[in-house]
């Protein structure tokens, strides 16, 4: 595991922050010279669990909180006061969030300037483009994001079904350099959460020939749960303004952007525009 080079290399008196819920990461714990911080949503994970068990740093959910644990010392923080989470319901944001408190705890930063780091971090385009971000048009609600494998599209997945919509519509591309099942995979969990599906072939194709992609990502939606209109657009671009220009009011949009600085620049001037 190319990853675990990292952690391989902490230094005797540092610290790794390693995700208990991933079966390979935990196993990089017994390469590391340094301590361990473990996270999961779940305190009852093995590793953690183990690792709590033992007086050793853990981060993890209870209830609305966030707890970061040393021993008998716990710090509590509301997820309520952390907005890049909303209240919660975004999972992976909860986990990019308890990664960051640990890392920051690891570091000796004082646990009042930690709380004001989570209480203000806003996740735009300027601050964390192509990661989930949050646009209003028009009523609707624009996700833009550069998910481009199966599990970063379940994750959004799981977001989007915590947000309120009337219809839910998807722009998507794929990248090459995949898999064909994973490719194919990407849209058959998106077919199950999306009303409508706009396929679009990207600008760098990767190594397929032309239209390869977007053959293995219309492959994975054949016996759609729920999406019911699919269409291929040539063009990102193209793609993202036909999106747009079907959305109404209380509508849901999640557009997954290839060329990520133009494509939000793009989309935050269809914004402005109104």
């Amino acid at each position: 595991m190319l990853k675990s080079v990292i952690v391989q290399n902490v230094a005797p008196h540092g610290m790794a922050v390693l995700n208990a819920a991933d079966p390979m990461v935990v196993r990089m714990a017994d390469a590391c010279p340094g301590a361990v911080t473990f996270f999961a949503h779940d305190p009852g994970q093995p590793a953690m669990a183990t690792h709590r068990a033992q007086g050793k740093r853990v981060v993890f959910v209870d209830g609305d909180h966030i707890v970061a644990s040393e021993g008998d010392h716990a710090v509590r923080i509301p997820l309520a006061e952390i907005p890049l989470t909303r209240n919660g319901t975004i999972g992976f944001q909860v986990e990019n969030a308890m990664s960051s408190i640990a890392a920051a705890w690891a570091l000796g930063i004082d646990w009042s300037i930690i709380r004001r780091g989570l209480a203000t971090f806003v996740n735009d385009a300027q601050t964390a483009p192509g990661r989930f971000n949050v646009f209003d048009y028009r009523g609707a609600t624009l996700i833009a994001d550069y998910g481009h494998n199966p599990d970063a599209i379940q994750a959004l997945c799981n977001a989007v079904q915590t947000m309120p919509a009337k219809r839910r519509m998807v722009v998507i591309s794929g990248a090459g350099d995949r898999r064909d099942e994973d490719i194919r995979k990407q849209t058959q969990i998106l077919g199950g959460v999306f009303d409508e599906v706009i396929l679009y072939q990207d600008q760098c194709q990767r190594g397929r020939a032309d239209g390869e992609v977007l053959a293995l990502l219309r492959e994975g939606l054949q016996g759609a749960t729920r999406a019911s209109t699919i269409d291929e657009i040539r063009g990102e671009f193209v793609a993202i303004d036909t999106g747009l220009s079907r959305l109404q009011a209380g509508d849901l949009c999640l557009i997954l952007v290839d060329q990520v600085d133009d494509a939000l620049a793009h989309i935050a001037g269809r914004v402005a525009q109104g």
